[in-house]
C-alpha cells in the first residue's frame, strides 16, 4: 500500500544565524489573525479595540512561559530538574497546550483587572479566536513531524520521514481538524445567540469541546512521556481531566441559567 511521505523542513527561511520555522509562523499568524477577529467583536460590541495591542502582548507571554513550564514539569520533568537553566532555551522546542492555556487564563485575569473588564466576558469572545489559535499550532506540530500518531494501515496513514519509515496517523491533523469545527461553532453561536447566552456559554463550550476531542485523540499518539507508558492514561489525557470537568459543569450551568432567563 503506498502511503503519503511528509519529508517538509520545519525551517521556512534562513536568514543568517536566524530560522524562520513553519511552526513559528502559524503559531504568531495564529495571534495576529486572532487580533484580527477580537477587534471585529470589540467594536461590534461598543468595547475599546485599541487595548487589543496590550492584550496580545499579555496573550503571547502568558502562553509561552505556562506552555514551556507544564512541559518540562509534566514531560520531562527529571531532564529538566537535572538541568533548570535548558528551561530558559525555548527555540530547543518543547511547549505543552494545557500549560499554554492555564498561562493564558492567569493572563486574562492580569488583564481585566488592568482595564476593568469582565473576565468570564473576555474568556467568552476569547475562545472563538482560541479554537482558530489551536486548529494552526496543531498544523505547526505536522510541519515540524512531532506529535506523533501510533503506526497505522489505512490508506490516509502519513510517513514522517524525518523520524522513521513507519505510517502513522497524522493524528496533528486530526485535532487541527476537530478545533476547525469548534472555531466555526463558535462563530455562529457568537452571531445567533444573545450577548447574555454568549458570556455565559462560549468559554464553557470550548473547554468541554477541546480537551474531551484531545482526550480521546490522545490514543492514537505514541506516548510523549516515558513514565506514562505503564499507566492507563497519558500525561496529555490526565492533563485534560480537570478541564474537561470545568467545560461540562459550566456548559450544563450556562444551559440551565439561560433558560431560566428565557421564562
Amino acid at each position: 500500500m503506498q502511503h503519503f511521505i511528509w519529508n517538509i523542513d520545519p525551517v521556512l527561511l534562513h536568514l543568517g544565524p536566524l530560522q524562520v520555522r513553519w511552526y513559528g509562523l502559524l503559531f504568531v499568524s495564529s495571534f495576529f489573525l486572532g487580533l484580527y477577529i477580537l477587534q471585529k467583536i470589540f467594536k461590534h460590541e461598543n468595547k475599546n479595540p485599541d487595548i487589543l495591542d496590550n492584550l496580545l502582548i499579555y496573550i503571547l507571554i502568558g502562553t509561552v512561559i505556562g506552555a514551556r513550564l507544564m512541559h518540562c514539569i509534566a514531560y520531562n520533568p527529571e531532564y529538566y530538574l537535572a538541568h533548570p537553566l535548558e528551561i530558559l532555551q525555548i527555540w530547543k522546542g518543547g511547549l505543552a497546550s494545557h500549560g499554554g492555556l492555564l498561562g493564558v487564563l492567569i493572563a486574562l485575569y492580569l488583564f481585566t483587572k488592568r482595564y476593568n473588564l469582565s473576565y468570564v466576558w473576555l474568556m467568552s469572545r476569547l475562545a472563538i479566536p482560541g479554537a482558530l489559535a489551536a486548529t494552526f499550532i496543531r498544523i505547526g506540530n505536522f510541519f515540524n513531524s512531532e506529535i506523533l500518531g501510533i503506526p497505522t494501515d489505512k490508506p490516509w496513514g502519513v510517513i514522517f520521514e524525518r523520524v522513521d519509515m513507519v505510517p502513522r496517523h497524522p493524528v496533528q491533523l486530526y485535532e487541527a481538524f476537530a478545533y476547525f469545527i469548534l472555531f466555526v461553532l463558535l462563530m455562529i453561536l457568537y452571531r445567533i445567540l444573545k450577548p447574555e447566552t454568549t458570556t455565559r456559554l462560549l468559554a464553557g463550550l470550548f473547554f468541554a469541546y477541546v480537551f474531551i476531542a484531545r482526550f480521546f485523540l490522545e490514543y492514537l499518539k505514541e506516548h510523549q512521556a516515558e513514565y506514562t507508558s505503564s499507566l492507563p492514561l497519558s500525561t496529555g489525557q490526565m492533563l485534560s481531566i480537570p478541564f474537561i470537568i470545568l467545560g461540562v459543569v459550566w456548559t450544563v450551568w450556562a444551559i440551565k441559567s439561560s433558560k431560566r432567563l428565557t421564562k
